[in-house]
């Protein structure tokens, strides 16, 4: 039946959320309905709301979350009621071009720069005050419950903390993978890291884990730096702090430029400067952050001419459905840390504040 519970509600752009109660329609066939128990804020979401990611309104916005499934549609048989789960906002569907490639993670199902808001069969589980409220890339955690598709959700370890492994449901995998999938960073080698936000930091752990030599963590935040090096940075620099563009800063620190460069803020200027700033015939250059919408970057072609590697990554690179429960054991087996991304823990209801700290790089 439809469950009525609390959500927040973003009616309109550039408004704060609303907290409303909601109804949740039952799962269709090959649906999955989840009781949210943890969810992180992302950049993403913020994009959404000011109109940097296109996504229709109303919209129940989320998409880095653990839960436990409440009830299955017909057809599911991958999850079942009482499991602890993630959703996942890049699906494996595992029939299409991408799923069945060893190349690629970018399910063909994902609702991810379509942005049409609704499930796969084209409509919503979600109604407030009498109307329908859109989803977000397919998973909409910022409620109670959700409904997502069969191919949008991971189980995971029963025993797992899911007010932390939350974050593999984005922000961690997300930049960890882009430097140990994506990249592919070599041991020995120099990285550079633009943004030190959750994502950015992860980036960071992820260079380390794979054995680079120095990790340049790049901030205009010199708050971010202490923990930057925590996880393993060798050196933070503040492009505030000179005269020159950033990427010849960084092409004076290490001689000849970085080996792998990563963008973790989503803005055109840093991506072109992070391409600029890695070595001229064979380094490589990883967008990570999501672009914004309706902005084109201009670039000098001889970036490229020469031999430079420009890449995007979403979602880390990884299979969704396959690595996520891995990431989980692995975190299990203490092979990564989540704690020192997690800076603060509010109720839902304060989710306003939450995003007000991340606004203000906090």
């Amino acid at each position: 039946q439809v469950i009525k519970c609390k959500a927040a509600v973003m009616w309109e752009a550039n408004k704060p959320f609303s907290i409303e109660e909601v109804e949740v329609a039952p799962p269709k066939a090959h649906e999955v309905r989840i009781k949210i128990v943890a969810t992180g804020i992302c950049r993403s979401d913020d994009h959404a709301i000011t109109g940097a990611l296109l996504t229709p309104f109303p919209v129940i916005l989320g998409h880095e979350a653990a839960g436990v499934v409440e009830s299955v549609g017909q057809g599911v048989t991958s999850v079942k009621p009482g499991d602890k789960v993630i959703p996942l906002f890049i699906p494996q569907c595992g029939e299409c071009s991408s799923c069945t490639s060893h190349k690629g993670n970018l399910c063909s199902k994902t609702d991810l720069g379509s942005g049409a808001g609704f499930m796969p069969d084209g409509t919503t589980r979600f109604t407030c005050k009498g109307k329908a409220v859109h989803h977000f890339v397919g998973t909409s955690t910022f409620t109670e419950y959700t409904v997502v598709h069969e191919s949008a959700v991971a189980k995971i370890d029963s025993a797992a903390p899911l007010e932390k492994v939350c974050l593999i449901g984005c922000g961690f995998s997300t930049g960890y993978g882009a430097a140990v999938q994506t990249a592919k960073v070599e041991p020995g080698s120099t990285c550079a890291v633009f943004g030190l936000g959750g994502v950015g930091l992860s980036v960071v752990m992820g260079c380390k884990a794979a054995g680079a030599s120095r990790i340049i963590a790049v901030d205009i935040n010199s708050d971010k730096f202490a923990k930057a090096k925590e996880l393993g940075a060798t050196d933070c620099v503040n492009p505030k702090d000179f005269k020159d563009p950033i990427h010849k800063v960084l092409i004076e620190m290490t001689g000849h430029g970085v080996d792998y460069s990563f963008e973790v803020i989503g803005r055109i200027e840093t991506m072109t400067e992070a391409l600029a700033c890695c070595q001229h015939n064979y380094g490589v250059s990883v967008i990570v952050g999501v672009p914004p919408a309706a902005q084109k970057i201009n670039f000098d072609p001889m970036l490229l001419f020469t031999g430079r590697t420009w890449k995007g990554s979403v979602f880390g690179g990884w299979k969704s459905k396959d690595s996520v429960p891995k990431l989980v054991a692995d975190y299990m087996k203490k092979k990564f840390v989540l704690e020192p991304l997690i800076t603060h823990t509010l109720p839902f209801t304060k989710i306003n504040e939450g995003f007000d700290l991340l606004r203000t790089g906090k």
